[in-house]
């Protein structure tokens, strides 16, 4: 199985830089093997990745932006699905391939089974009722200061979280700025390259239509 990555090398947006960038930097830490494909200098690329990004995944307009992720044909999503998988520790899960052992990924099956034992330890406890009062007795000496580790922390991941937010969407609304360029002179390059298309069909009816004429005349 060969990962795909549709980059566009000379793209005149900072932020499809540094999205490329982080898929890529982030697949040479994990040493996932990937093939680089350009869509800005290979148009053959360029058109196979417009057509096999799935039509709910793509923009409003109907152009992808690069990076694209493909594992083999198969779609696997564009740098914000990527991002949302490293974040939840699951990028070979994203990108359809094993997790290497001693990786941090847990298979979906183990996870199931952790789950399942541990269940099967609650039922356990359940059947001993000695045991679990006792329990009780001991978490309720101890709840004070659990307690109190537990807001602190909870104060450190709110302030963490709400600047880690406002970092995001500082970012998102960069990009956003820079997509629409890139997208605007998409567009244009498309809408010259109707024009041209259009301006040669009127030439040949020209062409065709003095021809016509010159018929009549002789």
């Amino acid at each position: 199985m060969v990962i795909k990555v549709f980059l566009a090398s000379s793209s005149g947006s900072t932020a499809i830089k540094k999205k490329q960038q982080d898929v890529v930097g982030f697949l040479e830490a994990l040493r996932v093997e990937y093939d680089p494909l350009d869509i800005a200098c290979n148009e053959e690329n360029r058109m196979w990745m417009r057509q096999n990004v799935p039509e709910e995944k793509k923009p409003a307009n109907g152009i992808p932006l690069p990076p694209q992720i493909f594992n083999e044909e198969s779609y696997c999503g564009d740098y914000d699905t990527f991002f949302d998988a490293k974040e939840d520790n699951s990028v070979f899960a994203f990108l359809g391939l094993p997790p290497p052992p001693g990786s941090k990924e847990v298979p979906l099956e183990e996870r199931n089974g952790d789950a399942h034992v541990e269940e099967e330890g609650e039922v356990a406890e359940g059947e001993n009722a000695d045991d679990e009062a006792m329990e009780e007795e001991t978490e309720g000496d101890e709840a004070p200061a659990d307690e109190e580790e537990a807001v602190e922390e909870t104060d450190e991941v709110t302030e963490v979280t709400q600047a880690h937010a406002e970092e995001e969407e500082q970012d998102e609304a960069d990009d956003d700025r820079e997509e629409e360029d890139l997208q605007s002179e998409e567009e244009e390059e498309l809408r010259q390259l109707e024009e041209e298309e259009e301006a040669e069909v009127q030439e040949e009816e020209e062409g065709d239509l003095e021809e016509t004429q010159e018929e009549e005349a002789e």
